[in-house]
């Protein structure tokens, strides 16, 4: 049980007509999906927001989507409001096979923190219960894929690889936003952190 796939947020409004949309987001369900059977261990992510979220430029009066702001944690992108608790565009896309998940990992239901990673909040500190639950499982190779790549895909493949498994990223299975180069920096930050990209 040595190989486990994250496949990260692959919710409805992160797919093109979402409130977050990410390029491409629903072109990389039929490779995802064609990639389950060869892990032994199958892992959803969900971004899942209370409506007072932190993150949400209209939470913020005056701010723009897209801009950043300063939070106690460090710097936070202000997104569009997306993925929130109930509704519609929380829900993962019907074209993936959740049947196959043995675990469903609900990130970013703290309405101060933000949580890219599948492993922890956005402070480092809250941690989501995943690689305790991938230790259980004997997993030591974990490969990720799905949206966004230079986000959530990034910052939890960076956080698996500093918690000692060997992490990959399928590139061909993720879409980027790209935010001023966000992509470039998320690779980069990935190889030095030992990722594999493939």
């Amino acid at each position: 049980m040595t190989k486990a796939l994250i496949v990260v947020d692959m919710q409805l409004d992160f797919c093109p007509g979402g409130r977050l949309a990410v390029a491409g987001g629903d072109e990389i369900v039929a490779p995802i999906n064609a990639m389950m059977d060869g892990f032994q261990t199958v892992v959803l992510t969900q971004d899942w927001h209370p409506a007072d979220h932190a993150s949400f430029a209209d939470n913020h009066p005056g701010a723009e989507p897209f801009s950043v702001t300063e939070m106690p944690y460090g710097p936070q992108v202000l997104w569009p409001r997306h993925c929130v608790i109930g509704s519609d565009g929380a829900g993962f896309h019907p074209g993936i096979r959740t049947d196959r998940a043995d675990l469903v990992i609900r990130k970013g239901s703290n309405p101060a923190i933000d949580s890219y990673s599948a492993f922890f909040d956005n402070d480092h500190r809250t941690a989501t219960g995943l690689a305790g639950y991938l230790r259980d499982r004997g997993a030591t190779d974990l490969t990720f894929v799905g949206l966004a790549h230079d986000f959530c895909v990034a910052w939890s493949a960076i956080d698996a690889a500093r918690l000692g498994f060997n992490a990959t990223v399928a590139e061909a299975a993720c879409r980027a936003i790209d935010l001023d180069g966000s992509l470039a920096k998320a690779r980069q930050d990935m190889r030095e952190t030992g990722v594999t990209l493939t």
